[in-house]
C-alpha cells in the first residue's frame, strides 16, 4: 500500500491517545501513516472519559501516554473529520515529554465539565478498568 507521508515536506507528526490507539476502534484511519513509537505527555494536562472515547485537555497536572505517527495530507484530512476539527476537537502543537513538538486534538475545557478525570493518564488503562 502507498502511503501518504512520501510527500516531502507534507507531513505532520501527530500525537494520538484514544480511539487511534494501536488495536483500538478507529487506527485503521492511521494505516497509511508511518508509526513512530510511544510518548508521553509532560503532566500539564487532563484525560476525560466521555464514555466511548476520551478528551485531552491543556491545563491539567497529568501525564498523558499516547503513540506518535507521522501523517500525510490525506490522512491528516480523514483525522481532521473523525476529531470534527475545529468544531468538536480542535488540532493544536502541544510539547511531549521528550521536547519534541507533535499536533494533537484537544477539547476545550467546557467540553468535559462533569466528566471524570482519567488520572492514570491511560485510556487503555482506563478500558481495562471498566472491562474488568
Amino acid at each position: 500500500m502507498k502511503r501518504d507521508v512520501s510527500q516531502r515536506g507534507a507531513s505532520t507528526r501527530v500525537f494520538v491517545y484514544g480511539s487511534l490507539l494501536q488495536g483500538e476502534g478507529n487506527h485503521d484511519l492511521l494505516a497509511r501513516a508511518e508509526f513512530l513509537g510511544p510518548a508521553r505527555t509532560p503532566p500539564r494536562f487532563a484525560l476525560y472519559d466521555l464514555g466511548g472515547f476520551p478528551g485531552l485537555v491543556a491545563g491539567g497536572e497529568h501525564a498523558v501516554e499516547g503513540e506518535v505517527y507521522i501523517v500525510g495530507p490525506d490522512t491528516l484530512a480523514r483525522l481532521d473529520q473523525l476529531e470534527g476539527h475545529p468544531r468538536f476537537y480542535r488540532r493544536a502543537p502541544i510539547a511531549l515529554e521528550d521536547g519534541s513538538t507533535v499536533e494533537t486534538y484537544l477539547l476545550p475545557r467546557d467540553r468535559v465539565v462533569g466528566r471524570p478525570v482519567i488520572t492514570s493518564g491511560s485510556w487503555r488503562a482506563r478500558r481495562r478498568e471498566r472491562v474488568a
